[in-house]
């Protein structure tokens, strides 16, 4: 999502925006439309989970929430049941936040100070100096908490979801239930191996469509088509042929290979 609206919007001016319908999770700004209105786009970026469209004046926050997805229609597009939010750029660019549920939100950052929502944090799980081994092994130390629920923990490391997680594990041979602090150092490097080459090959797949995910153009991604785990349960695993088994962990569903994962 984010390489899609960089690609939009990057270098633009901000010519009009229209808040269609302002209740999403937190109620749509009356001031954005005059804050952001003649702002030119400097970049998009990503901060975890969380999208910064960073212009000349502001910087506009977005998060998804379950069922959020930025559109690119055409400029005659007429509004639809759950649009929230219209962008219209000075080539002739119109993007649409448009999210069913309402778990999504959008606002604007402070001009002046850290953004609250981005303080707490952990670090990104593609940036080798930050994420690695060693901070695995400093950060579980003594957590007796399943890995899979640290590997979810936004305060350890950001961005990594349920499908991910159970995707990493399974190539990296580790159960989802066993106790952090029991994994060792030569488990981890390739546990971070893993989590990089699975977010990797997914962005490069266009992300994983189950529900309601499209990228900006209104295509599904794909790479729910190399699941190897994930809402596989009671089919056999493709590494050895067992029977992939289901568990709670966290309140969220885990499939994994109870041969290959220890």
């Amino acid at each position: 999502m984010r390489a899609g609206l960089d690609a939009l919007l990057r270098g633009r001016v901000i010519a009009r925006v229209e808040v269609l319908r302002p209740m999403l999770r937190f109620r749509i700004a009356k001031e954005l439309p005059s804050v952001l209105e003649g702002a030119r786009v400097v970049a998009v970026e990503r901060r975890a989970k969380y999208l910064l469209v960073r212009t000349d004046k502001r910087t506009l926050l977005s998060h998804l929430g379950m069922t959020g997805t930025w559109q690119h229609v055409t400029s005659d597009h007429v509004a639809q049941k759950h649009d929230h939010l219209r962008l219209d750029t000075d080539d002739g660019t119109t993007l649409v936040y448009n999210d069913p549920r309402k778990f999504g939100f959008v606002e604007l950052l402070p001009a002046d100070s850290p953004a609250p929502r981005l303080a707490a944090l952990g670090p990104e799980p593609l940036d080798p100096s930050a994420f690695n081994a060693d901070y695995l092994v400093r950060v579980f130390r003594k957590r007796k908490a399943p890995v899979k629920s640290l590997l979810m923990d936004q305060a350890i490391v950001v961005g990594v979801g349920n499908i991910y997680a159970a995707e990493a594990l399974f190539r990296a041979g580790i159960h989802p239930k066993r106790a952090a602090t029991t994994v060792k150092r030569e488990r981890l490097v390739r546990l971070v191996a893993c989590v990089r080459d699975v977010l990797n090959e997914a962005i490069a797949a266009g992300g994983s469509t189950i529900d309601d995910y499209r990228k900006t153009n209104g295509q599904s991604g794909y790479f729910q088509h190399t699941f190897a785990v994930y809402a596989r349960e009671g089919e056999p695993c493709l590494g050895c042929g067992t029977t992939l088994k289901l568990a709670r962990i966290g309140g969220r569903s885990s499939v994994y290979c109870g041969k290959c994962q220890r």
